[in-house]
């Protein structure tokens, strides 16, 4: 296994500005993640701030022995009651087998990253993934894709979600999943590895209640002793923990707003596109209402009111469901990264692009509680490159970066214009342009004796051409039936390396990977030395 640096034609403004370290984009952060001092700092500031060590650490030990964890995680685990210890954190939502490989990266980051901080530190730094349960978009979950040549084919449970409650709330139809996996290891070509997967995740299906503990079971065995430790972030134990932050947040909730939309008007005039709504209305909180998540906005007199006039809080009784019961409310993307900021000591955040975007309008948001949001540092971006992909792509001598940025669709169309001497299209076109010429003298004699006969002429010859094009088609696709395995060697390049026009990591899932190469791949992958600020790298298997 090696690796290669690559760009890519993919990547925005924003990120692009960000990896080159431009003041333009940094100034909308409180750290420049790409230089070592910076990290300096962030610890100097942590050490001045007070965590809630001892709780925390008492809830993560419980959590992730009940998910399975190994004897690394609960030790880190443990080391977060060291008040010098800090974290490494990113996360996602519980994806079914984690949902697409950046989710899988975005890990290989947070371990890549807390590995290299505790050597430079000299402190404990512990790698952790935040599962955003409280997240209702059951839709992005549901499935995965696989590969289904020529095209990436959506494999969707059938299971179906009744109202908008959080993941993390939402019970499993163990039997709709079992038929679902079923249905997909018919996919998989049989290797050394397929049953004892199939017999893993069985058994982790069947140890599990909701998506979020599915989820964590299959990361702690797909990444078994990196001392990974995962938190579930709608967890009723952690809301008791966060009562207090809430508060701070429903208190500071016009500066928070306020902020965030001068910020997001300020990152359109720099060129950047976020994807992120935002006015001074919006309350940046969720409340349960009827066993629905009901987005929060402020009302012209004050109140809290569901989006939609689903329910109304009076500031006074949302402070009460705070402290009482504070498992009613979760975050939204404006204030999720303040609570995880407030809950944990973070030293450095792992981001995605969208992620990053939306971060580079909460400076103000993170000064309206009165800290600094952490180092921004984006996930590695990877493509997995499996060897029989790269014998073919060496074969017909393809660059492993053009492949990925614009599939082989044309190197496609060039080899097979080549099995032809001369080609297919430039013989037709000869004939049609001899026809033309042994045509015209007819043609201009018919326009002499009649005009309408010189219709006929013109279009005689328009038939004659279509005859033509006609066998030129058939001969095409008898060609590219007499060359049809060589061709759909192209097609599996491109599903591989750019599917459905894009980047293999935002549609591959990590079955047919850990299918072929054993379910210890993504603890390899944690093994490999990387340069965060490259936008993207190629791994070859």
């Amino acid at each position: 296994m090696w690796i290669q640096p690559i760009n890519v034609t993919s990547q925005n403004k924003l990120m692009t500005d960000y990896r080159n370290e431009s003041l333009e984009a940094l100034r909308n952060f409180h750290y420049n993640p790409f230089q070592q001092e910076e990290y300096n700092k962030r610890l100097e500031e942590l050490n001045n701030r007070e965590f809630q060590r001892e709780e925390l650490s008492a809830h993560l030990h419980h959590l992730n022995r009940e998910w399975g964890a190994s004897d690394e995680t609960l030790h880190n685990i443990e080391r977060l009651k060291d008040n010098q210890s800090v974290v490494v954190v990113g996360g996602q939502q519980a994806g079914l087998l984690t949902g697409p490989l950046y989710t899988i990266h975005k890990i290989v980051s947070i371990i890549v990253m807390a590995r290299e901080q505790e050597t430079e530190l000299g402190v404990p730094v512990i790698p952790l993934f935040w599962i955003a349960g409280e997240d209702h978009d059951y839709d992005e979950i549901n499935h995965i894709y696989m590969p289904y040549s020529p095209r990436m084919k959506k494999f969707r449970i059938l299971q179906k979600q009744l109202n908008k409650s959080s993941i993390s709330d939402m019970e499993m139809d163990q039997q709709a999943i079992k038929t679902w996996l079923d249905r997909l290891f018919t996919q998989l070509g049989e290797s050394s590895y397929t049953n004892d997967l199939y017999t893993m995740l069985n058994q982790k299906l069947e140890s599990s209640e909701t998506f979020v503990d599915f989820f964590a079971r299959i990361i702690f065995a797909l990444f078994d002793h990196e001392g990974l430790v995962l938190l579930d972030a709608h967890h009723p134990s952690l809301r008791t923990l966060e009562s207090n932050y809430f508060k701070q947040m429903i208190h500071q909730q016009p500066a928070i707003s306020e902020g965030v939309t001068q910020a997001l008007h300020h990152t359109a005039q720099q060129g950047y596109s976020v994807n992120l709504e935002a006015d001074m209305h919006d309350g940046h909180l969720f409340y349960t209402y009827n066993q629905n998540r009901v987005l929060l906005v402020r009302g012209d007199d004050g109140s809290w009111e569901g989006k939609q006039g689903e329910c109304r809080l009076t500031t006074d009784e949302l402070m009460e469901v705070a402290d009482q019961s504070p498992e009613k409310l979760s975050n939204n993307v404006v204030t999720r990264p303040i609570m995880q900021d407030l809950v944990l000591p973070t030293l450095a955040f792992i981001g995605g692009p969208g992620e990053i975007g939306y971060w580079s309008t909460l400076k103000p948001a993170f000064e309206a509680i009165g800290v600094q949001m952490p180092p921004v540092m984006p996930r590695l971006s990877l493509s997995l490159l499996d060897r029989t992909s790269e014998k073919w792509l060496d074969r017909h001598l393809i660059d492993v970066t053009s492949a990925i940025n614009n599939g082989v669709s044309e190197e496609k169309s060039q080899w097979i214009s080549m099995q032809s001497y001369p080609p297919i299209e430039q013989l037709s076109d000869e004939v049609k342009r001899a026809i033309e010429r042994a045509h015209r003298p007819l043609k201009e004699k018919a326009h002499e004796i009649r005009d309408d006969l010189g219709q006929v002429a013109e279009k005689n010859l328009f038939y004659l051409f279509r005859d033509v094009e006609f066998l030129q088609e058939r001969m095409e696709h008898a060609l590219e039936e007499k060359h049809s395995r060589e061709l759909q060697v192209f097609d599996e390049i491109d599903l591989t390396l750019h599917p459905e026009g894009g980047l293999q990591e935002r549609i591959w899932n990590v079955l047919p990977w850990v299918n072929q190469y054993g379910p210890q791949l993504p603890s390899r992958l944690t093994e490999l030395t990387y340069d965060f600020k490259k936008p993207h790298h190629v791994i070859y298997l």
